[in-house]
């Protein structure tokens, strides 16, 4: 490069420390079209299509993503491929987008121009603006990218049982049960919202136990059913690191649910949990979260 392009890079790097995205990317991408053969072009089309992903703008991330991604070698984990899978994810560009998680070396993904899914394994995901209330939940990844929301939000306004969330690829935190740790990621967007609203309820059981039966008659039709004490809230520095995750904090008495499912499908099952055991079970009135 020469003494003005080494200046217009200095200029970018000031412009990406102080997360001036617009700015960086226009410097990226001007000096990777003028300078194609130097060996910092794949870098600087990586960034310039990194700085459009945190712009939100797809598109530009998407078309840039192509640029770097042409230049990477595939099979390598090289993360051109993954942010243009996620641009591509965004974009519904399915075959650029299984083309991208196979450059970089997910072997469960096969060429093709359908909808991605395939079932990847649990992971959580922390729901909510990166300025906001996050809040972390329990997930089933359907694609590099994608996870349903297999736990009932709680903190985040709007969050519901099965939203289809889609996540950034860098873990910002772990979460361990038993011998099962799995990465958190941050969420980027829900891509497909959920309609099963969410509900509250009072329930009073003498035992630990009566909650599990509830929770699990709510699981074996797909549904959801979380006690509030299940909620463990913490400082932003806790909640990236690891945490040992050992369950609902289950108590006899009263006790407040969360419950996802179709009203009628609430009230049936709580009323068949409530019938197993009516001396000593107690159901209040159903109260709509959202």
């Amino acid at each position: 490069m020469g003494l003005d392009d080494k200046d217009l890079l200095e200029q970018g790097w000031a412009a990406w420390d102080a997360q001036d995205w617009p700015t960086a990317a226009r410097i990226y991408e001007d000096l990777a079209t003028r300078r194609p053969e130097d060996p910092r072009t794949p870098g600087l089309w990586y960034d310039a299509a990194l700085a459009h992903k945190f712009l939100r703008d797809w598109p530009r991330a998407f078309e840039l993503g192509r640029q770097a991604a042409r230049l990477a070698e595939p099979g390598t984990g090289d993360p051109a491929f993954w942010n243009l899978g996620i641009a591509a994810t965004v974009l519904h560009s399915w075959s650029v987008a299984r083309d991208a998680w196979i450059g970089y070396g997910i072997s469960q993904i096969r060429p093709g121009q359908e909808e991605i899914e395939v079932d990847l394994g649990p992971v959580c995901v922390r729901l909510g603006e990166p300025d906001g209330p996050g809040e972390v939940v329990w997930a089933r990844r359907i694609c590099p990218t994608r996870a349903r929301v297999v736990s009932i939000p709680m903190a985040v306004a709007g969050r519901r049982f099965g939203d289809i969330v889609l996540h950034d690829g860098e873990p910002t935190g772990r979460r361990t049960v038993g011998e099962l740790t799995v990465p958190v990621f941050d969420e980027l967007l829900v891509w497909r919202a959920s309609e099963m609203p969410t509900w509250q309820v009072q329930v009073t059981a003498p035992e630990d136990g009566d909650y599990q039966a509830l929770m699990d008659l709510f699981s074996m039709q797909d549904f959801g059913a979380e006690p509030q004490s299940s909620m463990d809230v913490m400082c932003k520095c806790c909640s990236e690191g690891t945490v040992d995750y050992s369950g609902p904090h289950e108590t006899s008495g009263a006790q407040i649910m969360w419950l996802a499912a179709p009203r009628e499908k609430a009230e049936q099952l709580l009323e068949s949990w409530r019938a197993f055991d009516a001396e000593r079970r107690t159901v209040g009135p159903l109260e709509v979260v959202h």
